[in-house]
């Protein structure tokens, strides 16, 4: 039998969506610039880590 690894959990901070554009106005020939921005939590992943069971139940 396989191991199973646990599902991703989606962060809890930007619920999956960790990166941003932001627009910061538009150019004089009409094009608009934008900054990414990416969640401080996740780090631009869009999961959390999740804990070992052994460590939640040791950790009450």
């Amino acid at each position: 039998m396989m191991p199973q690894t646990p599902a991703a959990r989606v962060c809890s901070h930007c619920d999956g969506f960790p990166v941003v554009h932001i627009t910061t106005g538009t150019t004089p020939d009409g094009r608009r610039r934008t900054l990414a921005a990416t969640c401080p939590a996740c780090k631009g992943t869009g999961t959390r880590r999740t804990l070992p069971s052994a460590l939640i139940r040791a950790g009450k």
